[in-house]
């Protein structure tokens, strides 16, 4: 479940002997879809990828329950020219290269790999 924090406040109140004392309040967002929750996750490109997309990161809000291929879809929604190399590029997740159907989680890095040649 994923709370963001908005605000917090000082409130006066009585303590069980009657004095005043001050507690705190706590105002949060929760954001929801369809029963489940969006997370964000942190996308990386590398090398052809990041010359496709003009950047080397971007975040990205999917709902819970979220794989890399479904992460990957919304970034090529947003990137269509990365539909030339989705074929033989690699995912990594927090620095662990990933299947397509590894579920991601909240403030993952996704790491997108296209083969890179060289000597």
């Amino acid at each position: 479940m994923t709370f963001h924090f908005v605000d917090c406040q000082t409130i006066p109140s009585c303590g069980n002997n009657g004095k005043p004392e001050k507690q705190l309040k706590f105002t949060v967002n929760v954001h929801a879809e369809n029963d489940k929750f969006l997370i964000e996750v942190k996308v990386l490109f590398f090398a052809r990828a990041r010359g496709l997309t003009g950047t080397s990161e971007m975040s990205l809000e999917v709902t819970s329950g979220s794989s890399a291929q479904d992460c990957l879809k919304k970034v090529i929604l947003k990137f269509p020219g990365l539909e030339e190399i989705s074929g033989c590029m690699v995912l990594a997740l927090n620095e662990e290269y990933a299947s397509e159907s590894t579920v991601v989680k909240h403030r993952d890095e996704l790491a997108i790999i296209p083969p890179i040649s060289g000597g």
